[in-house]
């Protein structure tokens, strides 16, 4: 998925949903942009409007296109509960689980290491950054990639970072198994998944 100017973005949205934007930088040119607005008077969105925004911003921060988010979407609202359906599909991705263990640096990172073959689910090599994994699944490396430079922090990153509950990562071996599914709580993010449900229900 082509993204763009990342910075912009994440300004238009409103939100640090990049992981180069997530820095006190990004923060205070957010702010100012805030207060101008504020200053300006600009024009209150209107609901679709800010559903569009909160639509965007789940996207954008999964790197989806918007083909794939809109399947993504329909399966959920067939669901039981399609906010935790569509949040489950979104974390479940092996790219985002590659990011959320600190097996790549960013989503971005993750999808390219996913394509390339670097990965195995269940120690069977994959190629598709979008395969959802399941509860007890194990991702780890190829053994022939494992010493490769592109892993060389893995393991130091992996022991600092703080990966959610669902994941049991395990830096020595440069892997990740999934516990249980991923539980979404708003707060906790910069997009509103019920918002983004409601977008596409009207």
């Amino acid at each position: 998925m082509k993204i763009g100017p990342k910075y912009k973005i994440a300004r238009r949205l409103g939100a640090p949903i990049f992981e180069k934007t997530q820095t006190p930088k990004y923060a205070l040119s957010l702010a100012r942009k805030e207060r101008s607005d504020r200053k300006g008077r600009k024009k209150p969105k209107s609901e679709f409007g800010i559903a569009l925004v909160e639509k965007q911003k789940a996207r954008f921060s999964y790197g989806i296109g918007e083909k794939q988010f809109r399947n993504y979407v329909s399966k959920a609202l067939r669901s039981l509960d399609p906010i935790q359906g569509l949040f489950a599909t979104l974390e479940s991705r092996l790219d985002n689980v590659l990011f959320r263990a600190g097996l790549a640096k960013t989503r971005a990172q993750a999808r390219q290491i996913a394509g390339h073959g670097h990965t195995l689910i269940n120690n069977a090599r994959v190629t598709v950054p979008s395969i959802l994994l399941s509860q007890g699944d194990t991702v780890s490396l190829r053994a022939g990639s494992a010493g490769s430079p592109l892993f060389g922090e893995v393991e130091e990153r992996m022991k600092t970072l703080a990966a959610p509950a669902w994941l049991k990562v395990d830096p020595a071996s440069k892997s990740v198994t999934v516990l249980e599914k991923p539980v979404y709580v708003g707060k906790e993010h910069v997009f509103d998944l019920g918002i983004v449900i409601e977008f596409y229900n009207r």
